[in-house]
């Protein structure tokens, strides 16, 4: 009834208010009678023309929303428990791994799922969910926000890669420092220094568990905030990049790319996971839950 009395606050009238509701006017004043009778006090104020909730109305509704809310939700996660995912889900997702990653997965998904419509938006830009109304988020970070309902789809790594004609005219490095003489292809982030960062992949002798850490400032023809035209850029010739695995591990396969520095592991750059992000909710939609598990078996299975 708590949604009952938002609509008629918002209607105005009883006869408006039961046609968004899709009852009769004569029962919905019959419904409110019994709840004055019940409180023994007026809830609606009634005029001619239009009424409005009493301020004994208004507490009700207020003290009640919660409650009904959450009965709402309850009676939405059972119907959607036995049924079939469907409807809209929007979905955002950063340029280069929307384009490589995400979006040759989704016809599979869509055809398994034919009641389900899915609206992509390729962005880099950090878009508030609930606010744009989104239903999930594809991030590439280390750490999922704790404000959020998060999924971890897969673990990601990045890679240093040059083609073999690069290294032939300028030679192969065999430490982090030997980058301050090359044609190095960066990440461009606005304010940042353009330093990369490396942990020795086996312990520093003598101090077991405890990896060694080194960062070289380095320099080249070319940045962009974009691993797709960072790969480009490798793949001309122009330099040695740094990319996430998803958007290096198919040059690297078909031998187009070179993965240097083997004992070295990139840091700092780019995120250790691929996440599933959902505004936070107790309920989460079983489309979502679906498209979400569909990616995590794909991306698990490999890039």
């Amino acid at each position: 009834m708590c949604t009952g009395w938002e609509t008629l606050a918002a209607a105005g009238s009883f006869t408006a208010a039961a046609q968004r509701l899709g009852v009769s006017k004569a029962g919905m004043s019959q419904r409110i009678r019994e709840l004055e009778q019940a409180t023994g006090v007026a809830l609606v104020q009634r005029t001619t023309r239009s009424m409005r909730l009493t301020e004994a109305g208004q507490r009700l509704v207020d003290s009640t929303r919660a409650a009904f809310e959450e009965i709402g939700r309850s009676i939405s996660s059972a119907a959607d428990s036995a049924a079939a995912p469907r409807g809209l889900l929007r979905v955002t997702a950063p340029v280069a791994l929307g384009r490589q990653q995400i979006v040759p997965r989704l016809p599979a998904f869509l055809r398994e799922h034919p009641q389900v419509r899915i609206e992509l938006e390729l962005s880099d830009r950090l878009v508030p969910l609930s606010q744009e109304g989104f239903d999930l988020a594809i991030r590439h970070t280390s750490a999922a926000p704790d404000t959020h309902v998060a999924w971890l789809l897969c673990n990601s790594a990045a890679w240093l890669v040059a083609t073999r004609g690069y290294l032939r005219r300028r030679g192969t490095p065999r430490a982090p420092a030997d980058l301050a003489g090359h044609d190095c292809l960066h990440y461009l982030r606005p304010g940042e220094r353009s330093v990369w960062s490396f942990e020795a992949r086996r312990p520093t002798q003598g101090r077991p568990g405890q990896a060694a850490r080194t960062s070289v400032a380095i320099a080249g023809p070319f940045a962009a905030n974009n691993s797709e035209a960072l790969r480009e850029a490798a793949l001309a010739g122009l330099g040695i990049a740094l990319l996430p695995d998803f958007s290096a591990h198919a040059e690297i396969a078909s031998r187009r790319l070179v993965a240097l520095l083997p004992a070295w592991k990139p840091v700092g750059t780019f995120g250790g996971g691929l996440y599933a992000i959902h505004p936070y909710s107790p309920y989460v939609p079983r489309a979502v839950r679906a498209l979400v598990e569909h990616l995590r078996r794909s991306l698990q299975a490999g890039f």
